[in-house]
């Protein structure tokens, strides 16, 4: 049984700080029990998770570790978006919190950082959960222009929002991103600063790319993996549509997938009470081979 509560634990959450020789990692912590440690996407904080995802998850029984990555939000140091410099973020916040038998998720890059870091610690991490990512390799189905267009553009508003994390063809979907938008502007005290839009566009290009994640080691590493993983996806995800992962039905011995209708890149925000159950079931269901 899930532990809901009216009020949002997320969006009330402590910041706390790791401290490093060279620099800080702000993280949060919400719940207790298993440990879930999630990567944030392009252009995400702290303060850009839908709190209702993340108490979710908590109610099912999830101690949830939120962060900053190095010189992002709350966090110092130098900020970059190369993959390896966000591994090792996750790498020395999981080390210094002395977790174990940690799960880890990534949303949009975070996803892709969630699924280096499978590759090189793979014997560390139990489950590994992908939200509104991409898999490495040659595409099938590139990008859409519409998501470098407006990601690039300054600050959030629930236009902006909606077009590239829900379905804004959908009357359902424009209802719950204004829901989510609403959720997350919860907090009132202690927010993490925005990624500057020109910056964070300037570091991955203004175009689509194919491969979007160029990375045969790491293909590799999922094609023989026995750490069990899942992606939630959206029908219609501007930046990293799901078809991507169906392509490789077969050559991903653990790999589950579900994907939501009429939803783009958030689906977990969309739908935060469903997808915080799915991955509890997920775990629970699922030990290494």
């Amino acid at each position: 049984m899930t532990r809901l509560k009216a009020a949002s634990e997320s969006a009330s959450a402590a910041t706390q700080y790791l401290e490093l020789d060279d620099r800080k990692i702000a993280y949060r912590v919400v719940g207790v029990g298993k440990p879930l440690v999630l990567f944030n996407r392009f252009r995400g904080v702290l303060d850009t998770w839908d709190p209702q995802f993340i108490d979710s998850l908590a109610g099912h029984g999830f101690q949830v570790f939120t962060f900053d990555y190095s010189g992002l939000g709350l966090s110092s140091g130098d900020k970059s978006y190369n993959p390896p410099a966000l591994v090792k973020d996750a790498r020395q916040l999981i080390l210094g919190l002395g977790l174990e038998n940690v799960a880890i998720g990534g949303w949009s890059l975070g996803g892709i950082v969630a699924q280096i870091y499978l590759a090189m610690f793979g014997a560390e991490v139990s489950h590994v959960v992908l939200l509104g990512t991409t898999p490495p390799g040659t595409l099938v189905k590139p990008a859409e222009q519409l998501f470098y267009d407006t990601a690039a553009k300054p600050g959030v508003d629930l236009e902006q929002f909606t077009t590239i994390f829900f379905e804004p063809a959908d009357e359902a979907s424009r209802a719950a991103s204004r829901r989510s938008l609403d959720r997350i502007g919860l907090r009132s005290e202690d927010r993490s600063p925005d990624v500057d839009a020109e910056w964070a566009i300037s570091q991955i290009g203004h175009t689509p790319r194919n491969p979007a994640f160029p990375s045969d080691d790491v293909l590799q590493a999922l094609k023989h993996t026995t750490v069990p993983i899942l992606h939630l996806g959206g029908d219609h995800d501007i930046i990293f549509p799901v078809e991507n992962w169906y392509a490789l039905n077969g050559a991903l011995p653990t790999l589950h997938v579900i994907t939501y209708p009429r939803a783009g890149h958030g689906p977990h925000h969309q739908y935060p009470l469903a997808a915080a159950a799915q991955i509890a079931a997920f775990v629970q269901a699922t030990p290494l081979i």
